[in-house]
């Protein structure tokens, strides 16, 4: 326990406050990347196979929405198809405010995931500059300076720098394959929608001609 206790102290020694609050925002950054990837794949996956059930006439998927419960893509074009789609031919803006509505919590993600990979490099400078300033001090107080110390305390410092990049780039290289992955879904969402308008003026046309004929007989 108390090589654990000595430990723990060393390294603080060493990082300082700024390390520690790195060490925090790289588990809150890849607990964000981890659950954006994990939830976009669940939703593009699930919407494929509902979307397939629509393509081939079974409209049950859209008629039985829940809005609480049902796939954030499907929901779009739920509304695009029930509402939105009577307004105009062209459904871009609704789609893009729907998009906006029903993926706020993936957006807010994101936008976390960039202010990370902004911030890092920043706490690893300030724990840097930090550490400087604490050698420097140090050395004021001592009459004759050593180089070894004071090269000891330089290498010391920069380690918050390090930590800071070490967090920045992965974070960075996520948010921007993640983006890439949400604007994609935002095209799909539009095509998608205009094929499951044309799909549902199908399925109804159909249904008005059997009511025609059954009405002739």
């Amino acid at each position: 326990m108390e090589l654990s206790a000595d430990r723990l102290a060393y390294i603080y020694s060493m990082i300082g406050p700024a390390g520690v609050a790195l060490v925090f925002v790289a588990l809150f950054a890849v607990y964000l990347a981890v659950w954006q990837l994990i939830y976009m794949t669940a939703v593009w996956r699930n919407f494929r196979r509902d979307f397939l059930d629509l393509e081939r006439g079974n409209e049950r998927c859209l008629r039985f929405v829940d809005p609480n419960k049902a796939n954030p893509l499907i929901r779009i074009i739920y509304e695009i198809v029930t509402t939105h789609g009577e307004h105009s031919d062209d459904i871009r803006a609704e789609v893009g405010y729907l998009f906006h509505r029903n993926f706020k919590r993936v957006t807010n993600g994101l936008c976390w995931l960039k202010l990370i990979s902004v911030v890092s490099p920043l706490l690893g400078l300030l724990g840097t500059v930090w550490g400087m300033v604490d050698v420097f001090q140090s050395m004021s107080d001592v009459t004759h300076a050593n180089a070894q110390i004071l090269a000891s305390g330089i290498w010391s410092a920069l380690i918050t720098t390090i930590m800071g990049l070490s967090v920045a780039i992965p974070t960075l290289m996520c948010y921007y394959y993640l983006m890439l992955k949400f604007r994609g879904f935002h095209i799909e969402a539009i095509e998608h929608s205009y094929r499951a308008l044309e799909v549902m003026r199908k399925i109804r046309a159909k249904r008005a001609k059997g009511a025609d004929e059954n009405s002739g007989l």
